[in-house]
């Protein structure tokens, strides 16, 4: 079973569905915001936890200057 059209036609009424105001660039920059806001003001045992994550590859290392640092 084919399902490319289906896909293409779903694709397709997401991105009308967020309508001609949608901007990807800020919508990007609004959750880099956010998760510079979640990261911050970390106690210490919430940071080691955050290095250790980190250190696993399942966060990304916030870069120096962010508000995690």
């Amino acid at each position: 079973m084919d399902l490319s059209l289906h896909e293409v036609r779903r694709r397709a009424e997401v991105v009308a569905a967020l309508g001609p105001d949608w901007d990807p660039l800020e919508a990007m920059r609004g959750e880099q915001e956010a998760y510079d806001l979640l990261y911050s003001g970390l106690d210490a045992g919430q940071s080691q936890t955050y290095d250790m994550l980190v250190a696993a590859g399942v966060l990304p290392r916030r870069k120096a200057g962010r508000a995690a640092d």
